[in-house]
């Protein structure tokens, strides 16, 4: 059978069991979801047998679904009777089929062919203009200069589907400066996934609407803790707007999370239950938690957790994520979690970052390149010498809590930009990774003592 023949047959066997399980869930909830897991199970599995990975997440999620008191089962019900039935259905079939059923086994394939990283993610930045003239923040004075043009967008894109990727991350800057683009190119690829970070500004019922009809856009909205954090580093009134974009996107019934910076400041805030109920008041299904990063010349050390902070920070995630938590989110920790991904996830092993001048970057706080869009396809970055540093050097510890070769691994960022003569693309001072590593080394070693307590404690054998 033609392979193309084939594949639309699977996907429409897909869809139209996919569309079962979901009537079956209006009827009997808990039964619903677990025929929304077996489906996923019947394709997802198979492709990633080697590895027992996703075989082994998706055991998890089915004990838990059959457990009617676990928060997981509640989270199920809570996603399908408030989020757009189309939203999640699309969600399901570009994440379930097309990225861990189709695009993995591509992927695989070409990693195997090729000897290196291929992405099952990528992130690119539409723009580095913003709306907003944030404290610290250099969008505001240089941004209107940067853009990617439509026709790169729709590269990547189109390059990513060719590698067997369908997840875009979208950051900026300010994305939704673009929206009409980000529409039209939601539009033009229907089969892939769109998640934009978003100050929320910019989101209005219009917006929503056309976002409902696409299906295939998810958005995480900064914030910065309290009122008057936000309101001092984003300026005044801000976050009121932010809050008002939630209950906007709450009313269309759109699927949207939070994105957190967490510092030595705000880290308690931030993973407070109270404020986690503010979130899941205002209809937040996700909340990604991102490590404070010294990037740039005068970053702020003082924003660096003390290993007493961060190890505070790594327990009451894992408490919110857990089954006994009784609020309904989802949270992922960039830094924390690295033990579930096998450590850096940089590079192109499972995601790349692409900016607004259109350099390809290992990581969005990775500010160094050997290649650019309008120079190089995708498949030749992956090839090219800085993210072969990357794919033959992974993990950079074998303590998976120490996953960055930046912050928590002084040297090895600096061997590989060295070694590869990439370039620092940060458009304000450039910042050699010497300079770098003297920033981040006092804070790896005093980490280093609490990491490796903390990994030998839940990997004895390691």
């Amino acid at each position: 059978m033609d392979v193309s023949i084939k594949d639309k047959a699977t996907k429409k066997a897909f869809d139209l069991a996919l569309d079962l399980a979901y009537t079956h869930i209006k009827k009997d909830p808990q039964k619903g979801l677990l025929d929304v897991i077996k489906l996923f199970d019947d394709y997802l599995v198979p492709k990633s047998r080697q590895e027992n990975t996703a075989k082994d997440a998706i055991d998890r999620i089915k004990k838990e679904l059959a457990d009617p008191q676990s928060k997981w089962s509640s989270f199920g019900l809570d996603m399908v009777q408030n989020v757009d039935e189309n939203i999640l259905k699309t969600l399901a079939k570009n994440l379930g089929y097309q990225a861990a059923y189709k695009g993995n086994a591509k992927r695989n394939a070409l990693q195997k062919e090729h000897h290196c990283n291929i992405p099952w993610a990528i992130l690119f930045d539409p723009t580095s203009a913003c709306n907003l003239q944030c404290k610290g923040c250099w969008a505001a004075e240089y941004g209107q200069k940067n853009n990617l043009t439509y026709p790169d967008m729709k590269s990547i894109v189109s390059q990513g589907n060719d590698l067997g990727t369908y997840l875009f991350l979208l950051t900026g800057g300010e994305p939704l400066v673009r929206k009409e683009d980000i529409l039209r190119l939601a539009k033009d690829f229907p089969d892939s996934e769109f998640h934009i970070f978003t100050n929320g500004t910019l989101i209005d019922d219009a917006f929503c609407q056309e976002v409902k009809k696409l299906g295939n856009l998810t958005f995480a909205l900064s914030i910065e803790g309290t009122q008057a954090s936000t309101d001092f580093r984003r300026g005044e009134g801000v976050y009121q707007k932010v809050i008002k974009a939630m209950e906007t996107m709450q009313a269309h019934q759109l699927l949207y999370g939070v994105s957190i910076c967490y510092t030595s400041k705000n880290y308690q805030y931030v993973t407070d239950d109270a404020f986690i109920q503010m979130l899941v008041d205002k209809g937040c299904k996700l909340a990604w938690y991102f490590h404070y990063m010294p990037v740039g010349k005068d970053a702020d050390t003082s924003l660096l957790l003390s290993p007493e902070e961060r190890e505070a920070v790594y327990h009451k995630v894992r408490e919110i994520r857990s089954a006994s938590y009784p609020k309904n989110i989802f949270t992922i920790d960039f830094q924390n979690d690295g033990e579930f991904v096998n450590g850096c996830v940089a590079g192109g092993k499972n995601y790349l970052h692409i900016n607004s001048l259109g350099d390809i970057e290992p990581c969005v706080f990775i500010h160094y390149s050997d290649s650019n869009l309008r120079e190089k396809t995708l498949k030749e970055t992956l090839k090219s010498p800085l993210f072969m540093g990357f794919y033959h050097n992974q993990p950079f510890n074998q303590n998976l809590l120490k996953p960055c070769p930046m912050l928590e691994n002084p040297g090895r960022l600096t061997q590989i930009v060295q070694a590869s003569g990439a370039k620092n693309t940060d458009v304000i001072a450039q910042e050699t990774p010497q300079d770098l590593q003297e920033k981040t080394t006092p804070y790896a070693q005093a980490w280093d003592k609490t990491a490796k307590k903390l990994w030998e404690k839940t990997h004895p054998q390691a």
